[in-house]
């Protein structure tokens, strides 16, 4: 199995490097492809109005000045020749990426166009600040991640159907279990814009969220990470509501 792996955290995040390690206790042939700089929070972007230029770190790892999206298509069309991937790996991010984060997430995002390139793929995350503001539980997806992934992978991953992991904020010995969950919804009264002034007396802004945990419903990705269970939720990228076309159809539709 030929596995590339990215990342939105860059090429030399802790993250990528469990990752790395993970994969190549599934395969002996693991390719890395990931950004040179973090690009948290730059969603499905794909560069355009630049060049894209890039460092080979050895024989399979290179990186991108660019997006995860950038990334992922690099390696499938470039850097892996004649021979695509049989699995995309995205991740594993700093820090959870459950409800709305899907939409912003660049590590989601690495996952999302290796599905539209026609390969399986899955984004892997692991929740961080919510049992305390330091904790980084690297050893739960290290110990727990290589044979999910390999259960998953034996029982067919839909090139259609990314799935999305989320690793909670514990060790591996006090995880309860499995889930496969839907996506949640964040309370958003929790953004708060904090407003400082630079040296000169101008105005600027950082988006800071309130620490303080939210009450989703059982069945979501965020009641899973929240109570210690890995969630594993199956995304798509087909926007379409299709509960609302057959009413806008009543009204608009000619044929």
């Amino acid at each position: 199995m030929r596995i590339l792996v990215t990342n939105d955290d860059g090429i030399d995040a802790t993250g990528i490097k469990v990752l790395e390690g993970i994969a190549r206790e599934l395969s002996d042939d693991v390719w890395v492809v990931a950004p040179a700089l973090d690009n948290s929070g730059v969603s499905h972007s794909l560069t355009l109005h630049e060049p894209l230029r890039h460092s080979q770190h050895d024989e399979k790892t290179f990186s991108i000045q660019g997006t995860p999206t950038d990334c992922v298509i690099m390696g499938v069309r470039k850097f892996l020749g004649s021979t695509p991937p049989d699995l995309v790996l995205s991740g594993i991010n700093h820090g959870q990426n459950i409800a709305d984060d899907v939409t912003y997430s660049g590590t989601i995002a690495g996952a999302f166009e290796g599905s539209l390139l026609g390969i399986p793929s899955i984004a892997v995350s692991l929740a961080t600040g919510i049992k305390s503001p330091q904790s980084v539980n690297w050893e739960t997806p290290k110990t727990q991640a290589a044979s999910l992934i390999s259960t998953l992978v034996e029982g067919g991953i839909s090139a259609d159907i990314p799935l999305n992991i989320n690793f909670p904020d514990c060790a591996p010995e006090d995880v309860k279990g499995k889930l496969i969950t839907v996506q949640g919804k964040r309370d958003q009264g929790l953004l708060r814009i904090d407003t400082r002034q630079d040296p000169r007396g101008r105005d600027y802004f950082w988006f800071d969220f309130e620490r303080k945990l939210s009450k989703p419903a059982k069945g979501t990705d965020l009641w899973a990470v929240y109570n210690d269970y890995i969630s594993i939720t199956p995304l798509h990228l087909n926007l379409t509501h299709h509960e609302s076309c057959h009413a806008l159809a009543q009204k608009f539709n000619d044929v």
